[in-house]
């Protein structure tokens, strides 16, 4: 990923400045069509929808990945999102879409990464561990690593390889169970209450919902709901009357409603 002039991203040798947004009722009669096998009603529903791609992708940036690739997954996400979508689920593309986009380069990540540690490895770690406590409490000192290999019945080189595996930063992708079939990863253990994927898939929805106002719409959103302005303020920044903003404030509102 090359950044440039102002607003502009090149990925993938594409521009992103230059990106196609589509309407709601454009991205409509694409996806109509697409789904009747034209070729060119799903290239234009792609070309479209590539910002939402980069989106997704600037949320996975400072884990040392090529962004260039997990665009190109995430791009592999979006087509599959395309083919697969129903156009009489009621649903707005984009929400079906940004889930599919995430488990794409989610399991891109599990696959590439190299930091493996096996189960017997964590076993013998942890099992070291807790003798190794034991025994500092009942000696009243620190205990040397030979002295834990004993207590374990293992050797001090394979006790000291295998804390020094769990010592090295663990993959979020590390299975932590599996039946065989379905495997459950460190990642889905953890969670975050300011930035979990509905919260930021419904600021993706607001962003969506936000394109379909006009400038002077638009700007009374921000200004009325992201700026903390009275209609009052509003009406005096922007130069008209307060039952306008409010007029148009509420057709505003409607509208994304609608969408969303």
């Amino acid at each position: 990923m090359r950044y440039g002039t102002k607003n502009k991203v090149d990925i993938c040798g594409v521009n992103t400045s230059r990106l196609k947004t589509l309407t709601a009722e454009e991205k409509e009669q694409l996806l109509e069509r697409a789904s009747h096998g034209d070729r060119e009603a799903r290239q234009a529903l792609i070309d479209g929808n590539l910002r939402l791609v980069l989106s997704i992708v600037q949320r996975f940036a400072g884990r040392g990945e090529n962004m260039d690739d997990l665009f190109q997954v995430g791009c592999i996400g979006l087509m599959k999102s395309i083919d697969r979508f129903d156009i009489t689920a009621g649903v707005q593309l984009s929400t079906y879409a940004v889930p599919m986009i995430i488990g794409e380069i989610r399991r891109y990540l599990r696959d590439n990464n190299s930091v493996r540690v096996s189960r017997g490895m964590r076993d013998i770690a942890y099992k070291a561990m807790q003798a190794r406590d034991n025994l500092t409490k009942t000696l009243g000192r620190e205990v040397t690593v030979e002295e834990v290999a004993a207590a374990l019945g293992e050797t001090p080189e394979q006790v000291s390889r295998a804390m020094e595996a769990i010592a090295e930063p663990v993959s979020l992708y590390e299975p932590v169970y599996s039946d065989g079939e379905d495997s459950v990863y460190i990642m889905d253990q953890l969670s975050d209450t300011e930035n979990s994927d509905d919260q930021w898939l419904e600021n993706i929805a607001l962003r969506e919902a936000m394109k379909t106002l006009g400038d002077r719409e638009r700007r009374i959103i921000n200004l009325r709901f992201f700026a903390n302005k009275t209609q009052m303020e509003i009406a005096e920044q922007i130069g008209i009357s307060q039952a306008q903003v409010s007029r148009l404030e509420k057709g505003a509102l409607a509208r994304m409603r609608k969408y969303m």
